[in-house]
């Protein structure tokens, strides 16, 4: 077997069997097969495509190619849940402790934001004291004793995708169905839950622009759950706009207190309890969604989900006080409020007549997030976690001169200004009134 030849037969449509991509992902993570062969093979699968078992293979393999969370340690059946990236979303900081104050044990990886999205590990780490480098041993012991932790992502875990990606980054294929849901699901299957919750985002502020796509990738990792043997179910959620009303990494973490004191915005909200119903049934705790929406409900009103958050802050170092107190939390030095006069004369219109917000270009307001200091253009950027944006206007939603639509924090002049600009020009208005976006479009499940 030789590289050469898996590369023509790639190239002229022909399927590879399992030894053969296993042959590839192998020598490309031990360095035996150069970039330049890989990225011919990569370019080769681009254009010819993968079928189903050729996709679940090359996933197998990737998440072969490193350390694997042996999770059989932690009592019941583990539930995992992952977003594939949007601006504004804090579900893992709202679901989690919804499933963990239902007995349902929560064992999850997380990464950092990286570019216009948000990353949950860097918004945790937000809260004063919060470790999310701990043990393999202290994380199973806390999800026996808490049902819950969330930990940064090992750095031998799946290392073919960190290789690979960055390779498929530089090399003009990173948008194909079958290479990104194997990377998606190599990291999933390697983490070692029993059943797993995708969260598929679709919009401006998404990795896929067009619901067609989205359905397409949902369906893949759906197929490459089934094939490997583990339950996934995937929800179709928007990403047209900012999910919830607060984008930056401390302004999220007031906003995931916020639902979870059931007081959260309506999309936001509506997102979080449809993924945390599906992770109950995959869980077994509940038989219906109806059912599951109950349960949900009852320990957002009783309390019991955010006193689970603050029992979760506290079995990894943080300072649960400031989730009682939000007031606490570092404030920045200057804000801009966006009104609607400046939207209105940024196109030129007219004042005396109504608008309403029509279409959000979702990326911008991430660029505006990491302009103020909130995220990240590359991986060793320092990031300022206080400074960010609330929403006070959603699309659909009416526009008068003297409304606020937004209001920036940031604690450089310069740079608030800057956002300023990006920001306006991220939003268009329309005389007529709009339609809102659903905000779940569909469920896939295996």
């Amino acid at each position: 077997m030789n590289t050469y030849d898996l590369i023509m037969k790639k190239r002229n449509g022909n399927a590879l069997d399992k030894d053969e991509i296993t042959y590839i992902v192998n020598g490309f993570t031990d360095g035996t097969i150069p970039d330049y062969q890989m990225s011919a093979f990569l370019m080769a699968l681009f254009f010819k495509g993968m079928n189903d078992r050729e996709t679940t293979d090359l996933t197998m393999a990737m998440a072969d190619s490193g350390d694997r969370l042996d999770l059989s340690g932690i009592h019941g059946r583990k539930v995992d849940k992952h977003s594939t990236g949007g601006v504004g979303d804090k579900t893992s900081l709202v679901v989690g402790p919804i499933l963990a104050s239902l007995g349902v044990p929560v064992a999850k990886m997380s990464g950092r934001g990286l570019g216009h999205t948000g990353g949950t590990i860097d918004k945790l780490e937000g809260i004063p004291g919060f470790k999310t480098a701990i043990t393999e041993e202290a994380f199973i012991d806390q999800v026996n004793n808490v049902n819950l932790a969330i930990v940064g992502q090992t750095a031998n875990l799946a290392p073919a995708d960190k290789k690979i990606y960055a390779l498929r980054d530089v090399t003009a294929t990173v948008d194909n169905i079958s290479l990104i849901a194997s990377s998606i699901m190599s990291k999933k299957l390697a983490a070692g839950a029993d059943a797993i919750v995708l969260d598929v985002k679709v919009g401006t502020g998404a990795f896929m622009k067009n619901i067609d796509d989205a359905k397409a990738l949902a369906k893949e990792m759906v197929s490459i759950g089934k094939m490997a043997g583990r339950d996934v179910t995937a929800v179709i959620t928007d990403m047209n706009e900012p999910l919830g009303n607060n984008v930056g990494n401390i302004l999220e973490v007031v906003e995931a207190v916020e639902c979870l004191k059931g007081k959260g915005e309506e999309r936001l909200m509506k997102v979080s309890k449809t993924l945390a119903s599906y992770m109950l049934l995959a869980s077994g705790k509940a038989d219906s969604v109806d059912k599951a929406m109950e349960m949900i409900n009852e320990v957002i009103d009783s309390g019991k989900a955010f006193e689970k958050m603050k029992e979760f802050v506290e079995a990894q170092g943080g300072d649960s006080s400031y989730l009682d107190d939000i007031d606490k939390f570092e404030k920045t030095e200057h804000e801009r409020i966006v009104k609607g006069k400046d939207l209105i004369d940024f196109y030129g219109l007219s004042a005396d007549k109504t608008y309403y917000l029509s279409e959000c270009n979702n990326e911008e307001i991430g660029m505006t997030s990491l302009i103020l200091g909130g995220g990240r253009r590359t991986k060793e950027d320092v990031i300022d976690l206080s400074v960010g944006i609330i929403l006070h206007k959603h699309l659909g939603d009416e526009i008068k001169p003297d409304d606020t639509v937004a209001v920036l924090y940031g604690n450089v002049v310069e740079k608030t200004d800057e956002a300023f600009k990006r920001f306006v020009n991220a939003y268009k208005l329309s005389d007529k009134e709009v339609v809102k976006n659903p905000i779940v479009y569909d469920i896939i499940e295996g």
